[in-house]
């Protein structure tokens, strides 16, 4: 073992152990954005740093390897290196894969940092605030589930107090973790279905907001198991309640001044961006279906992307391809502050390091080829006809994996993104998902046909 006095990394390791912690998890995600790990002892922190935890890409999901591939390697972000709150004697370290002595191509933070690296040639950092909502529920006495707050029943729970107060413990829990975590939560809510929650926290540039999200998917999901309950991350869980989306909020500043390139005071189209940020706008729209695949990546999310369907009227999603001032029926929407796009089609399934490298390299290419979005549309997206958006030329976004996948197979952009391998991968796997799904006979088949003809 080697003297940790002359350790490189000899003030973090100490800074560890004086905490309290004894394993660090050298941690990367799946294709699915969801976590995996070793456990290294703080003996051992050197040798992690330097690549030792081994991982056979073909046992996961998206790692696409065969089982005779040499292992991919974590390779930690010192930097980025937290204590778990809910275990101290734990430190969560996201990693970068590597291979043979290389980043790994088809490694989800590593496509993100290769987009990342491509805005900071151009002078830009991305920053990102993702709006993480979720459900927390437990099996009701059918094992169906129900929400944790026997009280949580009202046909319009959104921002109802008492529905906040009824779940305050947890939801507490979650946001004193991300305080001390450094996120700065600023407003958390009871969301519009039965057991759905909100927190809002301060966006950051795009790789630690990418590895927030992640953590959060797993702090979420640990505090709430400890109490006999779960957090769903599924974006419909109820056909007749509003889905967990996760608002993109994207912004360009200056890498040298940190200046936000998005804000302006002069903005002729009224919606208080800059015409930076309408390039931007331009490129996400010319590739949205693509985009589709990797924010909304399951067949359950093309459910939450309908015009209505939820007990409280609209579902509050999108379902064209188009953008706007205030006006949440846009798949791009403006704030009323200004500065900012939000993308609203994005839902808490979604991998963000993906989603986030897509979404980038598409607003990236707006800006080079000075794309123009055509003028904002402050009206309600959902009045209109299909004739009528079929005369505007107004598109419809993906309506369904199957169509998801598609665009983003005929889209060079997503090869570009992703590479040859990971795009290969996650074209396969996706196709099988929609396959899978297809074939599968629901109950709501059988109560509709099995005796009927």
């Amino acid at each position: 073992m080697k003297d940790l006095n002359t350790s490189p990394h000899a003030a973090v390791v100490e800074s560890l152990k004086a905490k309290g912690v004894k394993y660090v998890l050298a941690s990367f995600v799946d294709m699915h954005g969801v976590n995996k790990a070793k456990a290294v002892p703080l003996s051992h922190f050197d040798q992690m740093m330097e690549g030792s935890e081994l991982f056979t890409g073909a046992a996961l999901d998206g790692v696409p390897q065969e089982v005779s591939d040499e292992e991919v390697s974590a390779h930690p972000d010192r930097d980025a290196i937290v204590q778990l709150p809910w275990n101290r004697e734990l430190a969560w370290a996201p990693s970068n894969l590597w291979l043979k002595g290389q980043p790994f191509e088809a490694c989800s933070r590593n496509i993100l940092k290769r987009v990342t690296d491509e805005a900071a040639a151009m002078g830009y950092t991305f920053n990102l605030g993702i709006e993480t909502e979720f459900f927390i529920l437990k099996d009701g006495p059918d094992g169906k589930p129900v929400p944790i707050a026997e009280g949580d029943t009202l046909a319009k729970p959104c921002y109802d107090v008492r529905g906040l107060l009824d779940n305050y413990g947890i939801v507490d829990e979650i946001v004193t973790a991300m305080n001390e975590l450094g996120w700065d939560v600023y407003s958390f809510d009871h969301e519009d279905a039965n057991g759905q929650f909100e927190t809002d926290f301060m966006y950051a540039d795009a790789m630690t907001m990418a590895d927030r999200v992640t953590l959060f998917r797993l702090m979420v999901n640990e505090m709430a198991k400890k109490r006999g309950w779960y957090a769903t991350f599924m974006p419909k869980p109820f056909a007749d309640r509003t889905g967990s989306g996760a608002h993109y909020n994207m912004s360009l500043a200056s890498i040298e001044t940190g200046e936000n390139l998005f804000k302006t005071a002069h903005d002729p189209r009224g919606c208080g961006v800059s015409e930076l940020a309408y390039h931007f706008i331009a490129g996400v729209l010319k590739h949205a279906p693509a985009i589709c695949a990797t924010i909304a990546p399951t067949v359950n999310s093309y459910k939450r992307l309908i015009r209505q369907g939820s007990s409280s009227g609209f579902t509050w999603a999108p379902i064209f391809v188009c953008y706007g001032n205030n006006n949440r029926t846009n798949m791009l929407r403006i704030p009323l502050a200004g500065g900012r796009v939000e993308c609203r089609a994005a839902d808490i399934s979604s991998n963000v390091y993906l989603g986030a490298a897509m979404l980038l390299a598409a607003g990236l290419e707006g800006i080079k080829e000075r794309l123009e979005p055509g003028p904002p549309h402050l009206e309600n997206m959902y009045r209109y006809t299909d004739a009528e958006l079929r005369d505007k030329g107004i598109r419809w976004l993906p309506r369904n994996l199957e169509d998801a996948v598609d665009a983003f197979e005929a889209d060079p952009l997503s090869h570009k993104v992703f590479g040859p391998l990971m795009a290969k991968s996650f074209i396969d796997f996706k196709r099988r998902e929609w396959v899978e799904y297809h074939n599968h006979v629901s109950d709501w088949e059988l109560d509709r046909y099995l005796k009927f003809l």
